[in-house]
């Protein structure tokens, strides 16, 4: 019976194989990760570590602004157009109007709409849709009563808002 290192030896160099043999594969692999992250994945970065919670749970304060415009703004400068979000901020407006007490389910459904929009796109092309999903699913998570919902909607028409400010200002025609 043969030992566990014999036999798994190379008969040519007497050495292991190196598949799976080599052990920094693994910090490589995170240090390629790191490295090749998306524009859009820093961006999230950014923006999670300054948003406030508290402008779901209160409403917005003057801090708001330069947020929804720093997020708006990349996703023009990246790709993202109205048209492609045109029929989410549509259901967001429509839930509002329903009540958001009675369309809750919608509201929960809705960020399977979102997930649609982003896996259509091109992400090479589209940074912009990528921030955009990550946002919302983010944002989304703090939306539990009609109150927070409605400031909820507040951020994302700031967003939309300052996003077509910039497309304006960027020159972008808008599809």
């Amino acid at each position: 019976m043969q030992d566990y290192n014999s036999h798994n030896r190379n008969s040519s160099t007497g050495f292991r194989s190196q598949v799976g043999g080599n052990r920094n594969v693994g910090a490589q692999f995170i240090s390629d990760n790191v490295s090749q992250q998306s524009a859009a994945d820093k961006k999230f970065k950014e923006l999670e570590t300054q948003y406030k919670s508290n402008w779901i749970k209160d409403g917005a304060d003057d801090s708001i602004n330069d947020w929804a415009k720093d997020s708006g703004h990349f996703m023009a400068e990246k790709g993202l157009t109205s048209s492609k979000i045109r029929n989410i901020y549509g259901e967001l407006k429509r839930i509002q109007m329903g009540g958001f007490d009675r369309e809750k389910s919608s509201f929960y459904l809705l960020k399977a709409k979102v997930a649609y929009a982003y896996a259509r796109e091109d992400k090479s092309k589209n940074e912009g849709i990528k921030l955009f999903k990550k946002l919302y699913d983010k944002i989304s998570e703090d939306v539990d009563s009609t109150d927070k919902y409605n400031n909820f909607c507040n951020l994302i028409e700031a967003i939309l808002a300052y996003h077509k400010a910039s497309m304006v200002e960027l020159g972008k025609k808008d599809n």
